[in-house]
Order: C-alpha cells, then structure tokens, then sequence
C-alpha cells in the first residue's frame, strides 16, 4: 500500500480532501492530506513558494514516509513538483491533478495569460490573491452545496508563492509522474505535458469532471490515484 501526501491548489487546505482520504484509507493506503502556509489554520506562518516546498518535504521525512505519491492539485503542482525531486527514493510517483506543473525559472503568474493582471490584484490586496466568487466555480460539475462549501471555508492565498520561481534540479521527464486532466476545465494538458506523454515519460488520465475534482468526483479521483 502507498502513503499519499495529499496538497490542494491555492485558498484550500487539508479539508479539501476529506472524502478522497475516506476513500483512500478504505482501500488501505496511508493519506496525509496537507495544507500549506499561509492558508487555512496555517495563515498566520509566512508562506511562499519555497516554503511550500518545505511544508512537503517536511511532511514526508517527520513521519519518515516510503513509498510515497505526492499529489499536488492545480497551483500545488508547481511546489509538490519540486518537492518530488527532493525526497529522493522515498518517491513512488508524483500524480499532478488539473495542476500547474514547475518549470525551472518560471513562476506560476508566469504560466497564465495575464500575469500582469495577477500581479496586480496582488498589489490590491496587501500581496495576497483573494478566493474566487461562487460564480466563477459554475460549469465546473459542482453541486452549489459543494460550491458554498469552497467559498465558505477557502482563505486567500499568499502572493509570492505565486510569483516566485520554480527551482528544480534535473529534467521533469525523471519523475515518476501521472497526469489527471479534468475534462470539463480544458479537455487538454499544458504543453509541457503533452510532450512528456507523447514521449512515453509520463502517463495521462482523465475524468470528466471540473477543476476541482477532490468535492466533483472524489470516489473516481481516489480510484485513479490507487490504480496507478
């Protein structure tokens, strides 16, 4: 059996997982799921991209974790991505759920289409990015208790993990990795992405589901992060 590490995107936290842990610990794995600094009931501790990547490797060697999968769920991606090269052999596989993926040098503002406009609404609010309104969650397969339940407990994410760039000490195509597409958001994976799978260096799943498939489809998440 695997031992996950479970991270949610920016404004969740550990909470976010609790029906894919239910599920993962059925089927007799070991789940820690995570939350980063500076969001939920850690958003008082200073936070930032390296930190992030700290918050995982730390989480992996204080319970001295093996056979570890590190899934990392879209802007955790890029943490938990650098993360996986660090804990060496204690790696499995790292699973990128609908995640941005770390590219040396780059941030995640860099990644979008408007990294202005982020930094911005950054500047706006004292260096941190404000939760997404209900609406903006709409088409994402969400019933609209799951969407006030995101809106009502997500807390704003911290600005430089977003703006800091990603370090990484060898090539993507090292990392044991799965990819998991949510069909409904984009039916297809960042370039980057696709250019490792054609390859043969990383494997592709998909759900057809929105963004946020830990609450859209949990018992289908958890399947995929246990087949592989």
């Amino acid at each position: 059996m695997a031992n996950f590490v479970l991270v949610a995107g920016a404004w969740l936290g550990s909470w976010a997982w609790d029906e894919v842990v239910s599920e993962l610990r059925a089927a007799g794995h070991g789940v820690r799921p995570l939350t980063l600094s500076g969001l939920g009931e850690k958003r008082d501790a200073p936070a930032g991209q390296r930190a992030h990547v700290a918050d995982v490797v730390a989480e992996v060697e204080r319970f001295d974790l093996r056979e570890v999968v590190l899934v990392g769920h879209s802007y955790a991606g890029i943490p938990v991505g650098q993360a996986a090269e660090r804990i060496g052999d204690r790696l499995a596989r790292l699973v990128l759920v609908d995640a941005n993926v770390p590219v040396a040098g780059e941030s995640f503002a860099d990644q979008i289409p408007e990294p202005a406009a982020l930094r911005a609404e950054l500047a706006a609010h004292g260096g941190w990015w404000p939760p997404l309104p209900p609406a903006e969650f709409a088409g994402q397969g969400l019933t609209t208790g799951q969407i006030a339940r995101i809106a009502e407990r997500a807390t704003p994410h911290p600005g430089a993990s977003l703006t800091e760039p990603a370090v990484l000490e060898g090539p993507l195509s090292a990392l044991p990795a799965v990819y998991v597409k949510c069909l409904l958001d984009w039916p297809e994976p960042p370039p980057v992405v696709a250019g490792l799978v054609a390859e043969g260096h990383w494997r592709l799943a998909e759900l057809d589901t929105g963004h946020w498939p830990m609450f859209s489809a949990p018992a289908e998440l958890a399947r995929i992060l246990g087949e592989f």
